[in-house]
């Protein structure tokens, strides 16, 4: 069964196609992580699935509904934690959490919730004096209490430190142990790739490819080098002919290739027959972000789409959902 259905979705803004035409499911209790640059549409398509935005065509159903007509019933069932939230500044973390609490059938118990974010020490400081990485901890807090079937996480660990996003990795793994559905947008792809059972890739409102991080790289062709010291009294002639491109630094040969496996083999096979080593030998696999700018191409829209650990993109989304 399917927790999310998107066929032929469009929408635009004036002369501008946000999303057109895109297909997209995800499989109750799947995370699914969206990637693609700022401008790609993951943010109109998700806002689509929350029932903020009405689509210009296509079909939407999201946990057997219409968002946009599913009412209080719908919004029970759903978390939403979004890139930035307001916050009443006078009441705490643990207020705030009751107060919201209160909103659904089968909430949370808070204080697991504040453990769950690491906010125990802050859970009765007024919000007006924690620190932008604890309101990020209190937003994913209020996403969660709800204990939604399904939970919408647009950039959730943007300015935490390194210590809070694991904390926040090991809250959306035991969702996910939990049976929780996840769909998430993040510009992190260390977080895409250890979060997400599937990764879709959008760009210019359309998925372009989507699949693990090896499904991935296997579908954009991107070769793997193998990487070596040149025996001595080796010539480069005197190798098997292997890979696609061959180049040499000094001593190290490296071979770049799209049959890794035959053409280690056939490596070894070489160096084993003349009884000689390949010193520092290693097979190197595209990274995801390899894979990433081959699908989306190296230019962004405003140099934001694509972030190591440590760094933070902007942008802001609008709102904060409540049944």
């Amino acid at each position: 069964m399917n927790a999310v259905v998107v066929e032929g979705l469009h929408k635009g803004y004036g002369e501008v196609r946000a999303v057109d035409g895109l297909d997209l499911t995800v499989a109750t209790g799947e995370v699914v992580a969206l990637l693609g640059p700022n401008g790609a549409g993951k943010t109109t398509t998700v806002e689509i699935l929350e029932g903020y935005r009405t689509p210009d065509a296509g079909r939407v159903e999201v946990l057997g509904v219409d968002p946009r007509t599913g009412g209080r019933a719908f919004r029970e069932r759903v978390g939403i934690v979004l890139q930035e939230a307001g916050f009443e500044e006078q009441f705490s973390p643990r207020e705030l959490l009751r107060l919201h609490a209160g909103w659904y059938p089968s909430p949370r118990p808070v204080e697991e919730v504040l453990t769950l974010v690491g906010l125990q020490e802050k859970a009765d400081a007024k919000v007006r004096s924690l620190s932008g990485g604890q309101r990020r901890r209190l937003d994913l807090a209020l996403g969660i209490v709800g204990d939604p079937e399904l939970l919408f996480l647009d950039e959730p660990t943007t300015g935490f430190d390194p210590s809070a996003r694991r904390r926040a990795w090991d809250v959306v793994d035991g969702l996910r142990s939990l049976g929780a559905t996840i769909l998430l947008t993040t510009h992190y792809l260390d977080e895409a790739e250890h979060l997400a059972d599937r990764l879709v890739v959008i760009d210019h409102g359309k998925v372009v490819a989507q699949g693990t991080a090896e499904q991935l790289a296997a579908t954009a062709g991107l070769a793997t080098v193998v990487s070596f010291r040149l025996p001595a009294g080796a010539e480069v002639a005197d190798l098997p002919r292997v890979g696609q491109d061959l180049r040499v630094a000094g001593s190290v040969v490296d071979v770049r290739t799209r049959a890794a496996t035959a053409d280690v083999a056939a490596l070894a096979g070489w160096a084993v027959a003349r009884g000689i080593e390949l010193e520092g030998l290693s097979l190197t696999r595209p990274s995801l972000e390899d894979v990433y700018l081959d699908l989306v191409g190296s230019e962004e829209p405003d140099g934001n789409g694509l972030h190591a650990a440590g760094t933070t993109p902007e942008g802001a989304a609008t709102g904060e959902a409540a049944p």
